[in-house]
């Protein structure tokens, strides 16, 4: 890893945010605003993170990825695993949706990917860290999983969930032409309180304290998502809803099971190491 593109400001928007100079004055302002952003709404939506020119180069090649994506469905709870079984039947854990949508996983990118070069770039990842205050974070460790292009088509839905993660990092693409929107309830829970109630009530279709995020194309987005319940309304029409995921953890080295390959790219194989 480590490959960096010959000029990273026609790419990247270098002059609006100044991420490979963290001491200027001008990036620090800019870490001042994201952590500001992250601690009050639970995300950091930087627009127009990519300059029209890299944009233009991310959808043509997501175009020409997407028809390699593994499209699978799922039903499942809002925490993302298996419910104790002495659960009543009728409690917050046991209630379920289906998710259905594609993924083009890190070992399937060229490494002329241009989505992989910004993922790669290490001033991207210093930033992110420094966003987050963290002395080190690390590029995720699965070939398979590190980096994704998440492929979601006429009729697909992500549920309403909480993440396992601390953080997720994605660049917008490409919009679907109609539905395809990030809804999320900020700091719905906490590690203290698990508010089931609150959480029912958006589950069964309360808009009550729900937010929806632009996440216009070309937007870099930190997001918390451990505590806030969040999902993308069903996509419709003819345009598929394009997003990049970028894989980074506290750990180095941090891998999936091959449980979590299987339902995610259809396969524990690695097809090379990217």
């Amino acid at each position: 890893m480590g490959n960096q593109w010959h000029d990273a400001g026609s790419i990247i928007s270098l002059g609006k945010y100044p991420i490979d100079s963290l001491e200027s004055s001008a990036a620090k302002a800019l870490l001042a605003k994201c952590r500001h952003d992250l601690e009050r709404n639970g995300v950091c939506e930087l627009k127009d993170f990519v300059t029209p020119h890299g944009l233009s180069l991310l959808v043509q090649e997501s175009v020409q990825l997407e028809d390699n994506a593994f499209f699978n469905g799922v039903v499942g709870n809002a925490y993302l695993d298996e419910p104790a079984s002495d659960l009543p039947p009728d409690h917050v854990r046991r209630m379920t949706e289906p998710t259905h949508l594609g993924v083009v996983a890190y070992d399937q990118f060229p490494k002329t990917s241009v989505l992989r070069q910004i993922y790669e770039w290490e001033p991207l990842m210093l930033f992110i860290g420094a966003v987050l205050q963290l002395d080190k974070i690390y590029r995720y460790g699965d070939p398979m999983g590190a980096l994704n292009l998440s492929v979601m088509r006429d009729v697909d839905y992500l549920r309403w969930h909480f993440d396992q993660t601390d953080f997720v990092s994605s660049l917008m693409i490409r919009n679907s032409e109609q539905g395809g929107h990030f809804e999320y309830v900020p700091a719905l829970r906490s590690s203290e309180n698990e508010n089931y109630e609150k959480v029912r009530a958006v589950l069964e279709g309360s808009k009550q304290s729900v937010v929806h995020l632009e996440n216009a194309a070309g937007s870099l987005v930190l997001f918390r998502g451990r505590y806030s319940l969040h999902r993308v309304t069903p996509i419709e029409g003819k345009t598929s809803r394009l997003i990049g995921l970028f894989g980074f953890d506290t750990k180095p080295g941090v891998t999936s099971s091959d449980h979590l390959r299987k339902i995610r790219y259809g396969r524990t194989q690695v097809l090379h190491t990217p």
